[in-house]
């Protein structure tokens, strides 16, 4: 080989073993990557507050650390402003559900829903200084009320709907751990699941079921969110 050559073979060498040595470091490095879907939960509260129920099911929330939305009917409020206030002041989403939760009265006209919506707002604005971003149909929704969900939308509310529920209104009488069981099998495994529930007073049974609810869904990988 001729002498003059000999630099650039030289040259060409260390390039190589340079070239080796960074990509066994990237290949070692490299990120890897899981495309499998997050899990999220959402537990929802109806029909609140009550004194009691709604009190200790915030008990259980602080405890375990979760946050939560409660759509509330702003006719029960009067006398528990401050349960209203804690559910704000303790991190929670508080919605739109009613303001009287007499279906014939909503339901009578667009601009019926629209009083109803604004009654209600407006009682959670005065007691808490929050202004409602969420709405849930008082029976919940259905696809009669597409034009109503679109009313709705245009004046900002996200029209919340739920894909599972603990049943404590569907079961007569139900215990806690019936409401536990109903949880895991309308929530079917899905990805994301919103869970339907209600606070109003006579439903301690499902005050009683929420941690053990709480805790199935945390040990199944779920994150716990608010609208």
């Amino acid at each position: 080989m001729q002498k003059k050559y000999v630099p650039l073979v030289v040259f060409l060498a260390a390039l190589l073993v340079l070239a080796a040595h960074l990509g066994a470091r990237m290949t070692l490095s490299a990120p890897t990557f899981s495309y499998a879907e997050e899990k999220r939960i959402y537990l929802t509260f109806d029909d609140g507050p009550s004194t009691v129920v709604t009190g200790r099911i915030l008990d259980t929330l602080k405890q375990e650390n979760v946050k939560a939305t409660f759509f509330v009917v702003s006719d029960r409020v009067h006398g528990r402003e401050e349960t209203l206030r804690r559910i704000v002041r303790e991190g929670h989403t508080v919605g739109v559900h009613s303001a009287s939760h007499e279906y014939s009265a909503i339901y009578a006209s667009d601009s019926a829903l629209l009083a109803d919506v604004d009654a209600c707002a407006e009682c959670i604005r005065r007691v808490t200084g929050v202004t409602a971003h969420c709405y849930r149909f008082p029976g919940g929704g259905s696809s009669d009320r597409k034009r109503q969900k679109a009313l709705l939308e245009e004046r900002g509310y996200k029209v919340v709907h739920w894909n599972a529920v603990c049943g404590d209104e569907e079961i007569r009488n139900a215990s806690a751990q019936t409401l536990v069981k109903e949880s895991v099998r309308t929530a079917g495994g899905r990805s994301t699941v919103v869970l339907l529930m209600h606070d109003s007073a006579p439903h301690k049974a499902t005050a009683e079921a929420l941690p053990e609810i709480i805790a199935h869904f945390r040990a199944q990988g779920y994150t716990f969110c608010a609208y």
